[in-house]
């Protein structure tokens, strides 16, 4: 492949794709002098605070914030296996009253809308917590719930909590018998067709599902019901031929299943459970498997004192965060942590920040990365039993699941940390690792190798988010990005990769993001991956990328995306300003070197004027994703590494997008003063439409003038080669 720009090296020519009245604008329309020496000074305070978060054994750590639903099971798990005390169940359930929104519902991300069936697991924790049905706050959740239809109409997972004790009936849930752990590899719907989340929550399910325990609360959740009967699951819905009629004879099995078989089942099961724990006492290092996998060995007959479920339980004390409020003190779960994730992540960003490569910080650093490597084969070995290993994993602790995302980004962090020979031998062992889990489509998934059997989303079990783990567009750029940073741009799996990019570009010009909120993300990870890759600035996708990009400028001049896109196409790139997206937004038009300097500098003044005098920035919005539609995550390490590592590839640029000595008036207007901070919340898609105008407005004229399109791409993305620049700007979605 061809490029105007080598990874790491300079540009071989025009940045513009030869277009000289391009370059001329650039170099007479830079970022003004002022705007420059502030962003330099909020770069230089972001850096000194994001130095001052490491841990002295090298590692950066950010809370993981999710959703109520954590603290809510964490009481039930407790009340379940007869260890809920006063001094966990009171803190903790002010925290769950504190996240109640205004109408009497609890979210799934900050802003959002309520959803019934979180409300319906805060409710339960907070009864069981003491608080009397007739209390204000529980009125007006139990008014939320019962207008959404009751616990009828609540997802699996929250069935299955209430059958536990006594409030749903085990015979009115979907089948899944432990017998499932028989099933060969290759046979459609074993445990490894599913991914590793849902694999290592579905057999522990098993077990307790075949078992049907009841616990009653010593209350009743009867006030929840509507008494309607449940509506059918969606999949269901969907494929109500032989899918309904698979569910219904596991069920007439689970009513007499066979003794020995059964048997040999549950003692399979709770050994596959068991091999799978990890040295934190967690499995996976995630909040799911983990409490039902306590739960299904206890029902086993493992003691509380059993060194596997003391293990478990010391663990989820090490997840806990704890913090004072005005209210008094509060207690929250992870529902994950993220170590490795956010090291790989501050070290790339202090490197871009101008940090060298033997400042102590990025050494400690890379020393840690290193003991984390991960040497031993996992569950992904299954599909690549001849593969050896060299990933890393996203947590302190989850050898049998490391990730090509974290590896990924591992390796780009380790290479800006020096020559050191134990770092050329891990990252030569990641990128053999990461080439040999590439999937047969050219793209890559987080965990597993062609983990796409899309019939397991069917299943009337699986309502409880994505239980595949199919190629993605972000994952699949970070890993081209760092294959490319080892010379390997013109390998096979870059261009497999590269092809696979292209096939999956949106047509309004973005991609989708799997793990982050979302196309700003996707395409913020896949511009600079296309870059590196070779691919020329003004190829198709890079530049129908970058429109979109300056479409979904805020007026403020940040970008943000509300998780309602993820169900809603009409907020796709459309939400309140936020540091983590505008620092993606401006990362993908940097590695583009887009012409408009302007959208550039609107970026730029308004990370640099929602500066805390810290050096942070707020971020109560999130834009992590765990399930895409399900369930969310607030980083918050994610608003200072990418904001620093966004102000430091730019002003590590002078040639782009360059600097002019005062800002002559037509640039002021046309930079003009940072909008009024949006109020607290999501913008909705008809008044995020609205003000976009502005932003939409100057993207179309500035970008129809500057940007010829080029020949159509061998990936089909982009328009045909000839025709006119109003039609490319204009194609994809409208305001």
């Amino acid at each position: 492949m061809s490029g105007l720009l080598s990874p790491g090296g300079a540009p071989a020519g025009p940045e513009t794709g030869g277009h000289p009245e391009a370059s001329e604008t650039r170099r007479t329309a830079g970022i003004p002098a002022p705007l420059w020496d502030q962003a330099r000074a909020a770069l230089d305070r972001a850096r000194d605070l994001l130095l001052s978060r490491q841990q002295p054994e090298g590692w950066w750590q950010g809370e993981l914030e999710t959703n109520v639903t954590m603290e809510a099971e964490d009481l039930l798990l407790r009340e379940f296996l007869g260890i809920r005390t006063p001094e966990v169940t009171e803190p903790t359930a002010r925290w769950i009253r504190s996240k109640q929104g205004a109408d009497g519902a609890w979210a799934t991300f900050y802003g959002g809308p309520g959803d019934p069936s979180t409300t319906i697991e805060a409710y339960a924790a907070l009864r069981l917590a003491g608080d009397p049905p007739e209390a204000e706050h529980l009125r007006r959740a139990r008014q939320f719930i019962l207008a959404h239809g009751g616990i009828e109409r609540s997802r699996v997972f929250t069935r299955i909590w209430l059958a536990l004790f006594g409030e749903w009936s085990w015979h009115r849930l979907p089948a899944i018998p432990p017998e499932v752990v028989f099933l060969p590899p290759r046979f459609p719907l074993n445990v490894y067709d599913f991914a590793c989340w849902a694999r290592q929550t579905i057999v522990p399910l098993a077990i307790v599902r075949s078992l049907r325990p009841v616990r009653p609360l010593g209350f009743s959740l009867r006030e929840l019901r509507t008494g309607q009967r449940p509506e059918r699951p969606p999949s269901l819905r969907r494929r109500a031929g032989w899918m309904h009629r698979l569910d219904a004879a596991l069920r007439r099995y689970e009513r007499h299943p066979i003794g020995p078989v059964r048997r040999t089942a549950l003692r399979r099961a709770a050994e596959w459970v068991i091999a799978r724990q990890e040295a934190d006492g967690s499995w996976g290092g995630i909040q799911p498997p983990w409490v039902y996998s306590l739960i299904a060995l206890h029902l086993l007959g493992y003691p509380l004192s059993h060194p596997v479920l003391k293990a478990g339980l010391a663990g989820l004390e090490r997840f806990t965060v704890h913090e004072e409020t005005p209210d008094g003190p509060v207690r929250r779960l992870e529902a994950c942590q993220s170590p490795v994730w956010d090291t790989a992540l501050a070290v790339t960003a202090l490197a871009d920040a101008g940090v060298s490569a033997g400042h102590p910080a990025l050494d400690r650093a890379a020393r840690w990365l290193l003991a984390e490597e991960i040497r031993v084969p996992g569950d992904w070995a299954v599909r690549r039993p001849g593969l050896a290993p060299g990933g890393w994993a996203f947590e302190f602790d989850n050898d049998g699941y490391p990730d090509t995302d974290d590896t990924a980004e591992v390796l780009l962090a380790l290479r800006r940390t020096g020559a050191d020979p134990a770092v050329r031998a891990a990252v030569a062992r990641g990128v053999a690792w990461l080439r040999g889990m590439q999937s047969a489509d050219g793209g890559w998934g987080a965990f597993d190798v062609d983990n796409t059997r899309a019939i397991a989303r069917d299943l009337p079990f699986c309502d409880f988010g994505e239980v595949i783990d199919p190629p993605s567009a972000d994952v699949t750029a970070h890993v081209v990005e760092a294959l490319c940073a080892e010379g390997l741009a013109d390998s096979a799996a870059v261009r497999r990769g590269v092809a696979w990019l292209r096939r999956h570009q949106e047509a309004d010009g973005s991609w989708f993001g799997r793990w982050g909120a979302n196309h700003v993300y996707g395409t913020g990870a896949v511009v600079p991956a296309l870059i590196a890759a070779g691919v020329p600035r003004d190829d198709p996708a890079v530049v129908r990328a970058v429109c979109w990009l300056h479409r979904r400028q805020n007026p403020d001049g940040g970008w943000g995306e509300d998780m309602r896109s993820y169900r809603d196409p009409s907020w796709r790139g459309r939400g309140v300003s936020t540091a983590s997206q505008t620092a993606w937004a401006l990362l993908a038009l940097h590695a583009a070197r887009t012409d408009d300097i302007g959208s550039v500098s609107r970026g730029l003044r308004w990370l640099v004027e929602t500066q805390r005098p810290d050096g942070g920035w707020d971020e109560p919005q999130y834009t992590g994703t765990g399930f895409p539609g399900d369930f969310y995550i607030n980083y918050h390490l994610y608003r200072l590494v990418f904001p620093v590592s966004a102000l430091g590839r730019l002003l590590a640029d002078p040639g782009w997008p360059g600097v002019v000595p005062a800002a002559p008036a037509e640039l002021t207007a046309e930079v003009g003063p940072a909008a009024p901070a949006e109020p607290t919340g999501a913008v909705g898609p008809t008044g995020a439409a609205q003000l976009a105008t502005r932003a939409e407005a100057t993207a179309r004229t500035e970008l129809a003038d500057r940007v010829a399109p080029a020949g159509g791409s061998d990936g089909g993305a982009g328009p045909a080669g000839g025709r006119g620049r109003t039609e490319l700007v204009d194609q994809g979605e409208s305001s």
